[in-house]
C-alpha cells in the first residue's frame, strides 16, 4: 500500500501564519517560515501555504515569502492565493514552489485549469475546492469561503480531474478548525468518482480521525490549526503507535529519525 502523507498546511495572512474555526475568527499563530522549518525538521515531507486573502483583496500571491521558504527547507511545498495567470506560477515556481494551488479563479474560469496543465504539467497544478454541506447536497464556495456558488462539489472534482489537475485539496468548511473529525462520507464518495489524489483539509482532532480518514479512499490528509503552544502536537502525530497499529504507512521526509 502507498504511503499516505500527512502535509502541514499553513494559511497566510499579511505574510503571517493564521488560524481559525469555520473559516472565520482568525488569529495569528507565527512566522511561516519558522513553522516551515519546523515541520520540515519533524518529519514532514511537503507542505501547503495559502494566502487565504489574496483572492479577496484582488491580489497576486507571496512570491517573496515563497522565496524565503525555499531558502529555508528542503522539502517541496505548495503555494496557492490569487493566482490568475502563467506568469504568476512562473514566477512562484522561480521563487522555489513545486506546486501551485488554484481555487477561485479556476472556477470562474476553468481553462485555466488546462492552460497550467499544458504549460507545467499535471503533477504541478493542484485545484482547491471549499466546500459546505447545505440543503442535502455539497456546494462550492469562493473567496476564501465567503461566496456561495450554485457548482456542486461531486461534479465540479470530476471536470477539474479531466481538465487536468493533478491533484485536489478538498477543504470541508463544516468541519474545518473544529476538531471533530473529517468529512469521510463526502471524501469517500469523491474518491470513487475521480482517479487522482485527494488532500483533505479540515476537522482532525485526534489520531482515530487519521485513521477514518484514511479507510476513506484515495485520500491523504493536510493539516491545519494544529499549531499549540508547545508546538508538539505535529511530532506526536507523526510518531503515534495508533497509525503504526492500524497498519497506516506515513511518508517522512528522508532526514527524519
Amino acid at each position: 500500500m502507498l504511503a499516505k502523507r500527512i502535509i502541514p498546511c499553513l494559511d497566510i495572512k499579511d505574510s503571517r501564519t493564521v488560524k481559525g474555526v469555520n473559516f472565520v475568527d482568525l488569529i495569528d499563530a507565527g512566522d511561516p517560515v519558522e513553522l516551515a522549518k519546523y515541520y520540515s525538521e519533524n518529519g514532514a515531507d511537503e507542505l501547503v501555504f495559502l494566502d487565504i486573502t489574496a483572492t479577496k483583496e484582488d491580489r497576486r500571491t507571496f512570491a517573496k515569502l515563497a522565496d524565503q521558504i525555499s531558502e529555508n527547507i528542503n522539502i517541496p511545498f505548495t503555494v496557492g492565493g490569487g493566482i490568475k495567470t502563467v506568469e504568476d506560477v512562473e514566477i512562484l515556481l522561480k521563487s522555489g514552489a513545486d506546486k501551485v494551488s488554484i481555487n477561485s479563479y479556476a472556477v470562474k474560469n476553468p481553462d485555466f485549469i488546462n492552460e497550467l496543465a499544458i504549460n507545467f504539467g499535471t503533477q504541478c497544478v493542484v485545484v482547491a475546492i471549499d466546500a459546505k454541506y447545505v440543503d442535502n447536497d455539497w456546494f462550492v464556495y469562493l473567496v476564501g469561503g465567503r461566496v456561495k456558488t450554485d457548482i456542486r462539489l461531486f461534479d465540479w472534482a470530476k471536470e477539474v480531474e479531466d481538465r487536468g489537475a493533478g491533484e485536489i485539496l478538498f477543504t470541508s468548511m463544516d468541519h474545518d478548525g473544529t476538531k471533530n473529525g473529517f468529512a469521510c462520507q463526502a471524501l469517500e464518495k469523491l474518491s470513487q468518482i475521480v482517479n487522482i489524489p485527494i488532500i483533505a483539509s479540515g476537522g482532525a482532532g485526534k489520531i482515530e480521525h487519521f485513521n477514518e480518514v484514511f479507510k476513506s479512499g484515495n485520500i491523504d490528509v493536510v493539516l491545519k490549526n494544529i499549531i499549540d503552544e508547545s508546538n508538539k502536537k505535529f511530532e506526536s502525530i507523526m510518531e503515534s503507535d495508533n497509525l503504526f497499529i492500524n497498519k497506516i504507512n506515513i511518508r517522512k521526509h528522508n532526514g527524519y529519525t
